[in-house]
């Protein structure tokens, strides 16, 4: 799948984003006589220009991890760019019943529109049901809610894709070596985000007939999990040529112990696009050859999306009148070729 490139993914409205809504639509002219046009929109759509004033309520998890606190600081950074939106954000809890009170609270202060990053979508579906009910339209952020009644817009990563693209470039990487063998550094295998990310890899190797996956390790997102997990590995396996970790946090730990066994015969892939990833991947002095994103902006994008919401307006630069049902982003992996283009959106 070919980049987007870099003008059109910081000029569209959600940035990275992917639109699954289907084609933008285009007027076609001609020298015939007309016979029927192509419909149009010319209502407006949402720009920088200050509009009518909407207050967002947004609900995440607790951010005891990179990208959560990521995911924090570009929804409060994005509000800030426009004066007629009102952010009340909530303090962020990882315990579900401690969440569904703080979203709660925030339909109780009827806010215009809801965003809302569910420690567990499941858990949090008949929240997001019962500010639908209550008028106010909810922006699912990306842990989807267990039913499409509850969320007017759904913006998330692609976890599949993000294997998927991990599994291919590590499957160029070794396509001509005979006989490869590669490992896996997974998240926690209770979050079915985790189980996309290993099938996507999973299904990219089966491309590469002469890869077979060897072994597999299940960490928690954590430095101290991703340093004794990948211990472990390391100390089972003498021998492999490519390592793909899910998430760079634990990619930290996941080094250290590379660093401490004294291995430097494999290449490694990581997953989020951390800043101190990408700044190993451009110092080129470790195994770490590339991440795959899981961009936290789609937090910026999340409040874009909910401020278009709440002034009635459509996403600038596609002709239909409502904001899209749903927007996947593109897990684009970072190289040492491409590095100085992503590492702005870094986070720490």
């Amino acid at each position: 799948m070919p980049e987007i490139p870099a003008t059109s993914r910081r000029g569209l409205l959600f940035g990275t984003a992917a639109v699954s809504a289907g084609a933008l639509l285009t007027a076609c002219t001609s020298n015939e006589p007309k016979k029927s046009e192509a419909a149009t929109n010319n209502a407006p759509a949402a720009d920088d220009k200050p509009g009518k004033a909407v207050t967002i309520g947004f609900a995440g998890p607790q951010a005891d991890h990179g990208w959560l606190n990521a995911i924090n600081e570009n929804a409060k950074s994005r509000a800030k760019k426009y004066s007629e939106v009102t952010l009340e954000i909530t303090e962020g809890s990882n315990d579900t019943a401690a969440q569904i009170g703080q979203v709660q609270t925030l339909i109780n202060k009827k806010v215009d529109v809801l965003v809302i990053l569910p420690a567990d979508g499941k858990a949090l579906t008949q929240v997001g049901l019962q500010a639908m009910k209550a008028g106010i339209p909810v922006i699912n952020l990306d842990r989807i809610f267990a039913s499409p009644q509850a969320y007017r817009c759904w913006i998330g990563g692609d976890n599949y894709g993000m294997g998927l693209n991990a599994g291919n470039y590590i499957g160029e990487q070794l396509k001509n070596k005979p006989n490869a063998k590669v490992i896996e550094l997974a998240g926690l295998d209770n979050l079915e985000l985790t189980k996309q990310r290993t099938q996507g890899f999973d299904d990219a190797l089966k491309n590469y007939p002469n890869i077979k996956k060897v072994a597999r390790q299940a960490a928690d997102f954590t430095v101290e999990s991703g340093q004794a997990k990948m211990a472990q590995l390391l100390q089972a396996q003498s021998q492999f040529d490519a390592l793909w970790n899910h998430d760079d946090d634990q990619g930290v730990g996941a080094l250290r112990a590379i660093a401490q066994a004294g291995r430097k015969d494999f290449l490694m892939v990581g997953g989020a696009g951390a800043k101190s990833a990408m700044d190993a991947i451009k110092a080129d002095n470790s195994v770490l050859k590339a991440t795959v994103l899981y961009p936290p902006t789609m937090a910026a994008s999340a409040i874009d999306l909910a401020r278009a919401l709440g002034q009635g307006k459509g996403v600038s630069g596609m002709s239909e009148l409502e904001i899209p049902a749903s927007i996947t982003l593109y897990s684009a992996v970072v190289t040492k070729e491409n590095v100085d283009e992503y590492l702005p959106t870094g986070f720490s």
